[in-house]
């Protein structure tokens, strides 16, 4: 940056601008859920004991579940692969419980 920057010294304007720039270049297009729903939906407590793969899971989770008509939807396409080997495949139940780990709801995620 002090390359870059007029007369090699870094201002608080020009880190301002490269944090805003790289945070939008990292930033996963195919995910709809910001960080700050995550942390309106689990609370700051709750979001601060959970492990960065936790997090990570539920994050992609939540997206489909936005991106999803229902509940069995959801369920489906996220258990695509393993629903084939049960005999009795409950999409549904299986993501209720794993949402219900974390304490939140289906009707508690807003489509889009």
């Amino acid at each position: 940056m002090a390359t870059l920057s007029l007369g090699g010294r870094i201002s608080v304007d020009a880190v301002d601008e490269e944090v805003g720039r790289l945070t939008q270049s990292w930033a996963d297009p195919q995910c709809s859920v910001s960080p700050d729903f995550l942390l309106e939906l689990l609370g700051p407590d709750q979001l601060a004991g959970m492990d960065l793969f936790d997090r990570a899971q539920l994050n992609h989770v939540l997206d489909v579940c936005r991106r999803s008509r229902s509940l069995s939807d959801a369920g489906r396409t996220l258990y695509s692969a393993s629903r084939g080997r049960k005999t009795t495949p409950n999409d549904a139940d299986r993501l209720r419980k794993y949402l219900a780990r974390f304490g939140v709801e289906w009707s508690q995620i807003p489509k889009t």
